[in-house]
C-alpha cells in the first residue's frame, strides 16, 4: 500500500465499506462472502476523498501508522438482509484479525448492539476510520446519538 496515500486516509480520517452478496457468522468470526473486489474509502467535509483500494491492499495497512487498526480495532456497522424480509438490519461489533480467502473476508468479532444471523444475503460492512472509533464520524457513535434523540 502506498504510504502517501494511507497518511492521507488517517489525516481526513477515512471510513471504509465492504460490499458482499452473502455473509455468515460461525465461532465468533463474521464472513463476507462473494465481495467486491475493492474496498471503498470517503472522508467527511472539508476534504470529501473517495476511492478505492484492492481488499488486499485494505488488509495490508491494518497493522500500519500510528494509529492502525491492530493497536485500536475499529468499530463497524453491519448492514444487512434477512431471508424473506424486505427491510435491512444491522448489527454494531468490534472487528479484528483479517484474513483474507477466496472472494471473501473473515474477522474476529465483539457484538456491541444489535443481532447477528447466522447467514445473511447481501449486506454492506461500514468500518469507522483508522484510530478514532469515537470521532465524530464514527458510523457506530453516529448510531448511538441517533438513538439517544429518539429517546
Amino acid at each position: 500500500m502506498d504510504k502517501a496515500l494511507l497518511e492521507s486516509m488517517e489525516a481526513n480520517e477515512s471510513m471504509f465499506v465492504q460490499q458482499a452478496h452473502a455473509a455468515a457468522v460461525n465461532d465468533g468470526r463474521l464472513t463476507l462472502d462473494r465481495m467486491t473486489p475493492a474496498t471503498l474509502y470517503f472522508s467527511d467535509r472539508p476534504h470529501r476523498e473517495v476511492g478505492h483500494i484492492s481488499n488486499e491492499d485494505f488488509l495490508s495497512m491494518w497493522d500500519k501508522g500510528e494509529n492502525s487498526f491492530a493497536s485500536d480495532p475499529p468499530n463497524a456497522v453491519l448492514a444487512f438482509l434477512k431471508q424473506g424480509e424486505g427491510d435491512p438490519d444491522d448489527a454494531v461489533v468490534v472487528i479484528t484479525d483479517p484474513q483474507l480467502g477466496d472472494g471473501s473476508i473473515s474477522y474476529a468479532i465483539e457484538l456491541l448492539e444489535g443481532q447477528l444471523p447466522a447467514s445473511t444475503g447481501a449486506c454492506t460492512l461500514f468500518i469507522d476510520p483508522l484510530g478514532n472509533p469515537l470521532s465524530p464520524a464514527s458510523i457506530a457513535g453516529t448510531r448511538r446519538r441517533e438513538r439517544r434523540r429518539r429517546r
